[in-house]
């Protein structure tokens, strides 16, 4: 029996019969790969793929890739979170005590080199300054366990107005917010004086304590 025969026979293409298995170089493509990443380490997949085409290795890009994933190379993309439009509201003095707060953060070093950041939390009503945190790191965790404490003794406001900074629009902050039904008022990007009550504050707490206290 010829070997088309055979192959009509067993229903199979004369392909699969005379296919040879090509042999295993994954290895050769993890070396090569580990060598270019402790070399450039901010080096991405393409980067690494056209070098080694400059290197006269005509591996497929589809195989490379596999390789680069399976050993955990691809690097994390930073995608920036997009914000919903701002409202521009005219900044306005409450009536009366817990009607709407205002909140910042300041940045400053200490005479040895090392930087701190100041949470500062205030009443727009008399500009009573309800916290002042002090701390090289302040997470939005942290921050809710501020405002936490201040509620405790001061009673919660209806609005708090922020900027648009990471620990702010964090939605651990922004289901916090809603489950004390406290609606957080975002300034627009770019515009701090929107938020003039604590720009002061933070201008008046910078001249006359940083400015005068050597860290």
């Amino acid at each position: 029996m010829s070997k088309r025969q055979a192959c009509n026979f067993f229903k199979i293409h004369p392909s699969v019969f005379y296919y040879q298995a090509k042999p295993n170089d994954d290895h050769h493509v993890r070396a090569q790969l580990s060598k270019l990443a402790a070399l450039h380490n901010r080096w991405g997949f393409w980067m690494m793929h056209h070098h080694l085409r400059l290197m006269s290795y005509n591996w497929n890009h589809k195989k490379v890739y596999r390789i680069y994933t399976d050993m955990k190379l691809n690097m994390r993309r930073k995608h920036k979170k997009r914000l919903p439009q701002r409202v521009r509201e005219p900044l306005l003095q409450p009536l009366y005590p817990n009607i709407t707060w205002s909140m910042d953060f300041m940045h400053d070093g200490l005479i040895n080199g090392n930087n701190f950041r100041s949470f500062n939390v205030i009443d727009d009503f008399n500009r009573e300054a309800l916290n002042i945190t002090l701390d090289t790191s302040l997470t939005s965790s942290r921050v809710i366990r501020e405002l936490e404490k201040i509620i405790e003794w001061r009673g919660k406001p209806e609005k708090i107005r922020v900027d648009n900074g990471p620990e702010f629009i964090a939605n651990a902050m922004e289901q916090w917010a809603e489950s004390k039904n406290i609606e957080l008022k975002f300034i627009q990007k770019g515009k701090p004086y929107q938020n003039g009550y604590v720009e002061r504050f933070n201008r008046s707490f910078r001249e006359e304590v940083f400015r005068c206290i050597c860290f």
